[in-house]
């Protein structure tokens, strides 16, 4: 058990948005392509588990200050650093055997290998950089898109990248808050990038961050390329729901003050969740469903 609570798999899911690029071009049930995915998957996955490997040596003395990363293996002394690192080497291996294995030309073994040396950068000292850190953070989820475009070949809208972005931005954004509030409570810097931050400058970050998020998915979803590529001018109708759904988020955070991240904050809200159930739909229905969408004009 500890050893699986050292390669963190729950965070294995970030690497879902490898299916960002299927999902947006309507091939989101395209077997052969799902399956060129899994490899890649799995290699992105050993290569994230090496970085909070590594990330858990380092830190592992500021991590038994914090209230629940002290539970960490290396933390708490569960496991021997030697052993960590030893694991830590293998994943490694195996993540860029199965890159290659993903997509031979090498662009995604190129890829993850940028995002491995930035991860490093970033565990061996960028995240002591204020607004760097979360900016590194944000890149890595445009780099896995990026990955599954080159995996399975399928084009990529530049505004879906900027939304990718902006939206890993946001979630960066919304931990670091959560960790002001931490300090606030117990006196104590749970990171040490945390004192180039302060409640009012977050408070703006996020609110300015979502809204740049509506204007980059109106723009998406009105772009001329897209609804070439969709064939549906019809997108424009999901905005609704996006908007809607960051309205609830600030609600939540400003209104009825309940701190967090925006993932544990998503799972306990209803409303979001709602939300975010329609606007897949809605998209599947304009996207995947086209030809009934025609009957009805």
């Amino acid at each position: 058990m500890k050893y699986i609570q050292l390669l963190r798999p729950k965070e294995w899911v970030k690497n879902l948005f490898l299916l960002i690029p299927l999902f947006f071009a309507g091939e989101m049930f395209n077997t052969e392509k799902l399956l060129m995915l899994v490899p890649g998957f799995f290699a992105f996955s050993f290569v994230a588990s090496t970085i909070y490997i590594l990330n858990d040596y380092r830190d592992r003395e500021d991590d038994r200050k914090h209230p629940t990363k002290c539970k960490r293996p290396l933390a708490a002394g569960l496991i021997q650093p030697a052993v960590a690192l030893a694991i830590a080497a293998l994943l490694l291996i195996a993540g860029f055997a199965l890159a290659y294995m993903a997509n031979p030309k090498m662009k995604f073994l190129f890829v993850l290998g940028i995002y491995f040396l930035l991860n490093v950068g970033y565990s061996l000292g960028l995240k002591n950089i204020p607004i760097l850190d979360i900016v590194i953070i944000a890149v890595g989820f445009v780099f896995r898109v990026k990955g599954g475009s080159i995996i399975t070949v399928v084009p990529i809208s530049e505004w879906l990248i900027i939304m990718v972005f902006l939206l890993a931005l946001f979630m960066a954004i919304g931990k670091r808050r959560d960790d002001v509030l931490l300090k606030l409570k117990s006196g104590t810097d749970m990171r040490k990038s945390i004192k180039g931050y302060n409640l009012d400058f977050l408070n703006v970050s996020l609110s300015l961050v979502c809204a740049v998020i509506v204007v980059a998915y109106f723009m998406y979803t009105m772009s001329p390329e897209v609804i070439q590529r969709m064939g549906t001018y019809r997108l424009y109708y999901t905005c609704l729901f996006v908007l809607v759904g960051i309205l609830r988020y600030l609600q939540i955070v400003f209104v009825l003050e309940r701190s967090g991240s925006p993932t544990r904050i998503f799972i306990g809200d209803r409303f979001l969740q709602i939300c975010m159930a329609l606007w897949g739909a809605s998209f599947y229905f304009l996207v995947y469903l086209k030809s009934t969408v025609t009957f009805f004009e």
